[in-house]
């Protein structure tokens, strides 16, 4: 018998519309998701919002936190990882702002400058805005004899004017002593860094014992001729150099001041 001969398979050109109507299954999914978040119950969402929030909150959550972190867990369950250090050393806290400690010091500026107007123009004291703070600047002559640290009678109404203004502030003060290059050696004072520091005492008692400043907050410094304002070459630059500072300390001044622990 003779074979028939066999005609070859048409190609299918079909094939791609199984690919699109898969195609349009997914798009058509798709929109049906986001139709039905978009008109999803706000208040169940908000219900299980507040549930995962309060879940993270408990004591649990907290307690298996800082075992992982490495802290330990207070009483309170709260986990105090992040204040330690390589090998667990603790971090000391930083400490925080108290908004009382200090204050704006312009306006103090500006009354003491018109209160002590007579004795600024005769060139005793002088008053400037420095980043540290306030400072008002006595000339020694102003304060002392020569030489000594017993402060003159003639001083005191000037210091009572700067005394009532410290008194009226929450704000740190030190009180700063200053000489002239030129070496003192006196049966008293064997030095200009005794001198210095003598005089500054002298300032912190009258402040204290006579115009009521509290002693906690004052401190003193005695720099000797290491803080000259000007040359030393001169008599003027060394009278200027002889002085007592009372800096009242703004924020930027208190960083530089030893942290006092409680």
């Amino acid at each position: 018998m003779r074979r028939k001969n066999r005609h070859p398979a048409h190609e299918n050109h079909e094939r791609w519309l199984v690919s699109y109507a898969d195609f349009i299954t997914l798009l058509f999914a798709f929109f049906v998701v986001m139709f039905a978040t978009s008109q999803a119950d706000k208040g169940k969402a908000q219900q299980v919002s507040d549930s995962v929030k309060q879940a993270f909150d408990g004591p649990k959550i907290k307690s298996v936190v800082a075992a992982i972190l490495g802290g330990t867990v207070s009483d309170k369950g709260q986990g105090n990882a992040m204040m330690r250090g390589p090998g667990g050393v603790t971090k000391p806290a930083a400490e925080k702002k108290n908004p009382q400690q200090v204050v704006e010091l312009t306006p103090s500026y500006k009354l003491l400058a018109a209160e002590l107007r007579k004795e600024i123009e005769s060139g005793r004291i002088q008053i400037s805005m420095e980043p540290r703070g306030l400072v008002i600047s006595f000339k020694q002559a102003a304060l002392f004899p020569s030489g000594e640290d017993a402060i003159t009678p003639d001083a005191m109404e000037g210091i009572g004017k700067v005394a009532e203004a410290v008194n009226k502030l929450p704000n740190p003060v030190r009180l700063e002593g200053h000489t002239d290059s030129i070496p003192i050696h006196t049966p008293r004072f064997a030095s200009n860094w005794e001198l210095s520091a003598a005089r500054s005492i002298a300032l912190l008692e009258l402040l204290a014992g006579r115009f009521g400043v509290e002693r906690e907050r004052l401190s003193i410094g005695g720099y000797a001729d290491t803080a000259p304002i000007e040359s030393n070459d001169t008599e003027g630059g060394r009278a200027r150099n002889r002085r007592v500072d009372i800096v009242i300390l703004n924020e930027t001044g208190i960083l530089a001041e030893p942290r006092k622990r409680r």
